[in-house]
């Protein structure tokens, strides 16, 4: 089995509207079971993710934060890969009426249209902070964070290789982490511009999508795709 890690994004792809119906649940497990292992890698923070998704435990690691912080569902076990912003920051932003404002354990998010002046607020301050979009969503994170980060710290951990791993993903924050696993795939909803950059592209959208994905993974590990 050339293939043994699924790593995918959560909202618009494995999850609609929060929520993560049976039969994707159903097929993740299948792929569990069949000696796979799964990582969930989002942009959410870990608290809001464990309220809405209470199937957490199918997975093996989560990076959260959009790769910020480590999480084991097995063990509870957090691991943070920044630092979160100053109060500093935080206080500008809230000064200049960003809202809602949202702070994580290392990320800081809004949404559209305040990204202008996050960025004017990181540069007036001085701050080693990047901006990462997310369809409407901004999320700031220390430099040099992103999802690719965290899955390969989190691929560490396991002792697996990237070269394991097929990641799926529907976004622009999913761009890293896709480039960064062996097989990547965007599902039908995903944006045009991922869609470009991927291996392959599924026929159904977000968790029909996935399911695809792991049936394919389960009858033929992917052989049929490379032909």
């Amino acid at each position: 089995m050339r293939y043994s890690v699924l790593a995918t994004d959560y909202d618009g792809t494995l999850a609609t509207d929060n929520h993560v119906n049976e039969n994707t649940l159903a097929a993740l497990s299948r792929l569990r079971s069949s000696g796979y292992k799964l990582i969930l890698v989002t942009g959410r923070q870990l608290d809001e993710l464990l309220q809405v998704f209470l199937e957490v435990d199918l997975f093996d690691y989560v990076v959260a934060e959009n790769g910020a912080l480590l999480y084991s569902p097995a063990t509870h076990q957090e691991k943070l890969l920044g630092s979160q912003p100053s109060a500093e920051f935080i206080n500008a932003l809230r000064d200049r009426q960003v809202k809602p404002l949202s702070v994580g354990r290392v990320i800081v998010a809004t949404w559209h249209p305040h990204e202008t002046t996050v960025l004017e607020t990181i540069r007036h301050l001085g701050l080693e902070l990047q901006v990462i979009l997310n369809k409407a969503a901004v999320m700031v994170l220390p430099s040099g964070i992103n999802k690719a980060t965290g899955l390969a710290a989190v691929l560490t951990q396991m002792q697996l290789s990237s070269e394991n791993v097929v990641g799926i993903g529907d976004a622009e924050n999913d761009c890293d982490f896709l480039s960064f696993c062996s097989y990547s795939v965007a599902v039908a909803n995903a944006l045009p511009m991922l869609k470009e950059r991927v291996d392959f592209v599924t026929n159904g959208s977000r968790g029909d999508g996935v399911i695809e994905l792991i049936e394919k993974l389960i009858t033929s590990d992917l052989d049929e795709l490379k032909h």
